[in-house]
């Protein structure tokens, strides 16, 4: 199917951040138009609030659209979110009237915000992803079906992510002002110079409602330190174990597929070598048939990659009621 000049995708990233929204032409002549809104959508009792995000998309889209011209209008829509697989009923339920409504969009997809990390990073193509930040999420797919591995939070998972890896470190910490075994100085010294004194540490986390990204903010001093000191640097071999555990996971295995695209995305990894060099080691043991790709794109870019399947040549990624809704599809 050939688009009409006027042909426009339309996507969000919405997390923790805020809400990014990106315009671009379905056939894809210059880069998206593109917009954020700095308040993060809200999350209550029934999920992500559906009307607080329509209240901040459909005036940026039409600011958007305003943009790109007249004649411009909205074929295809991806809404990429975190929390989409278990707090977005409201987003499902709402969302695709909402949109045809005000916008006259009807082909709309409503993805979990690792479909769009996958979509940024690989594409249409099989592979697995692992989207590392605060938490650590990996997904694969062989186009047939999704798997997933860990992004449980971290009370229950997120092994290997950022608020892992910074508490693991405040452990350390906290041991060597114990004096107990396993503690680093190093670490404390890092605790304090951030913190305060250690043992006003539990009185400054335990209360706030941001503890993994405090706890995640304490990570790069992990990297850091690990050069020096063989407690931080175990901590970022054992995280890394973790991550590559998860990637084997979730890499496909398909009959006659020689080995498995494994691209890495998010903040974490911008940790750089202390992270990576025992990360190389850990998907050379635990899943050699990985080839390690870089990440092409953001999710912002993978949510306008599905809107622009959607719009034209078609979706490849397979549908899922909670990781990629698509209205009328199963």
């Amino acid at each position: 199917m050939n688009p009409a000049p006027g042909d426009f995708a339309l996507a969000v990233d919405s997390g923790g951040s805020g809400l990014r929204v990106a315009l671009g032409p379905v056939g894809e002549e210059h880069p998206p138009y593109t917009a954020l809104c700095a308040e993060p959508v809200r999350t209550g009792t029934d999920g992500i609030d559906a009307g607080h995000l329509l209240e901040q998309l459909l005036p940026t889209a039409r600011r958007l659209l305003g943009r790109a011209g007249p004649g411009a209008a909205v074929t295809a829509a991806a809404i990429g979110a975190a929390g989409m697989a278990t707090l977005g009923g409201q987003l499902r339920a709402q969302l695709p009237d909402a949109l045809e409504g005000a916008l006259g969009v009807r082909r709309v997809a409503l993805a979990a915000d690792a479909v769009t990390a996958y979509a940024g990073a690989l594409g249409q193509r099989p592979g697995a992803v692992v989207a590392g930040g605060t938490g650590m999420i990996a997904l694969g797919t062989d186009l047939m079906a999704w798997r997933r591995a860990d992004g449980w939070g971290h009370l229950l998972g997120d092994s290997g992510g950022g608020a892992w890896i910074g508490r693991a470190g405040l452990d350390a910490a906290m041991r060597a002002h114990d004096g107990r075994r396993g503690g680093s100085p190093a670490l404390l010294a890092r605790l304090e110079a951030l913190f305060g004194p250690a043992t006003g540490l539990p009185g400054l986390l335990y209360p706030r409602t941001d503890r993994p990204a405090l706890l995640a903010s304490f990570a790069p001093e992990v990297a850091a330190c690990a050069a020096g000191d063989g407690i931080a640097a175990g901590i970022l071999r054992e995280a890394a174990a973790h991550i590559a555990e998860a990637a084997a996971a979730v890499c496909p295995r398909a009959p006659g597929r020689d080995g498995c695209e494994v691209a890495l995305t998010g903040g974490l990894f911008r940790m750089g070598e202390p992270l990576l060099e025992p990360l190389r080691g850990e998907l050379a043991r635990q899943v050699p048939q990985a080839r390690v790709v870089p990440a092409e794109g953001d999710p912002l870019h993978g949510a306008l990659k599905i809107a622009r399947a959607l719009a034209g040549p078609g979706l490849r990624l397979p549908p899922h009621p909670a990781l990629l809704f698509i209205p009328g599809v199963t």
